[in-house]
């Protein structure tokens, strides 16, 4: 009678066992949290974290525990955060990862270890490529296809010769050769910095001595600051256009204010957009955090919305591998962009927009002026050997 209640016993924990597993799902987030780029990986954490509390602290209606790490820019840090978040965490699930060195080194660790990696920033080309994987979904873009927008919008705007410049690392080479593609005139001078750097004015002088007919320019989070700054000093904002992605946006632009007005930026997402899901985000973030969100906030809060449809779909039980990839796949979710599909390679086939910084009563503000259609995209999708 013993053994069989001891038994019994046993079935029921293994039962109970399934059903807690079940009903919490862990998630790590990695992000660059310090340092000059931490308002990006703060807006991408605190967007993720509103959509929770909007439902109730559950996604796909089971309980979250986000376990947060910030990878400080730094590369093999980020691979320590994701093997501790893997090994010793036990999530089955990983989003964030704002810069792209950090996420050509932690890919590879986090997709083989079976361990779903849902990227709301860093579109690096190669993992867009012939290094992608069925356990990576990006809710951003690929950093070329980010910058043949740029590209285009130069082409559409009818300047001859563009003087481009971007920091030294992959997300920088990923730019400049997206821009170079879609960018029909010629390029006056192509300048890589060091990443983070704080002082542009060597740049600045080589710059004007190229007398092009703009500027384009790649300089996320504190780098957009200084460099914006510094081109606004020297007189050059007003008299030589100023084109960017990713140096004037949500992050930014409050530091900058005024000094902005008058750069004419390509991006994927901008606050005024209209549609509904933007709207009702957009009043409840600001209400939340008193700010606008940036584009990084808004691809992020893409990020758990997706993730809340996927996991409805296979009772919020992430073990669930291929049925959850399939959820995933399917994007049922409503995107604070518009209409949202994931392409093959499970980048998403998104819009980009020109989006000019206006004055207003506050110093400056986002003003959509339309959607930039890409003519030449990249070849990357191609060598992606996922169905």
């Amino acid at each position: 009678m013993k053994k069989s209640i001891r038994y019994g016993l046993a079935s029921m924990a293994l039962v109970l066992t399934s059903v807690s597993a079940w009903s919490q799902v862990k998630i790590g987030f990695i992000g660059t949290l310090s340092g000059p780029a931490a308002a990006l990986g703060q807006d991408q954490y605190d967007a993720f974290m509103l959509a929770l509390e909007q439902k109730g602290g559950k996604l796909g209606g089971v309980g979250v525990e986000v376990i947060k790490e910030d990878d400080q820019l730094k590369p093999d840090l980020g691979v320590q955060l994701a093997q501790k978040l893997i090994e010793r965490d036990k999530v089955s699930i990983i989003t964030g990862v704002t810069f792209s060195n950090v996420m050509m080194a932690i890919h590879k660790p986090i997709t083989d270890a079976n361990v779903l990696l849902i990227g709301s920033n860093a579109g690096p080309a190669p993992i867009a490529g012939a290094a992608c994987s069925a356990n990576f979904f990006s809710t951003s873009w690929e950093n070329d296809e980010l910058h043949e927008a740029g590209g285009q919008l130069a082409t559409n705007l009818g300047y001859k010769k563009m003087y481009i410049m971007a920091p030294n690392y992959q997300a920088g080479k990923d730019a400049l050769t997206g821009f170079k593609r879609d960018f029909k005139g010629a390029i006056a001078g192509e300048v890589y910095t060091q990443i983070n750097q704080p002082d542009y004015s060597a740049e600045l002088a080589q710059l004007q001595a190229a007398k092009p007919d703009a500027v384009y320019v790649f300089y996320p989070g504190g780098m957009g600051i200084n460099f914006v700054k510094q081109y606004r000093q020297a007189g050059l904002l007003g008299t030589v256009p100023l084109l960017s992605v990713s140096a004037i946006d949500g992050t930014t632009l409050p530091a900058l204010k005024g000094l902005a007005v008058g750069a004419i930026t390509s991006s994927p997402y901008s606050p005024d957009l209209d549609n509904a899901q933007n709207k009702q985000f957009v009043a409840a973030f600001q209400k939340k955090y008193n700010r606008l969100p940036s584009l990084y906030a808004a691809q992020s809060y893409d990020a758990a919305n997706l993730l809340d449809s996927a996991l409805q779909k296979v009772k919020g039980n992430p073990a669930n591998t291929a049925a959850l990839h399939t959820a995933l796949k399917a994007a049922d979710f409503k995107s604070v962009r518009g209409p949202f599909k994931f392409r093959s390679n499970q980048f998403p086939q998104a819009g980009f927009y020109r989006v000019d910084v206006a004055k207003d009563d506050s110093g400056a503000a986002f003003v959509t002026k339309g959607k930039i259609e890409i003519q030449v995209r990249g070849e990357a999708i191609k060598q992606c050997k996922l169905n």
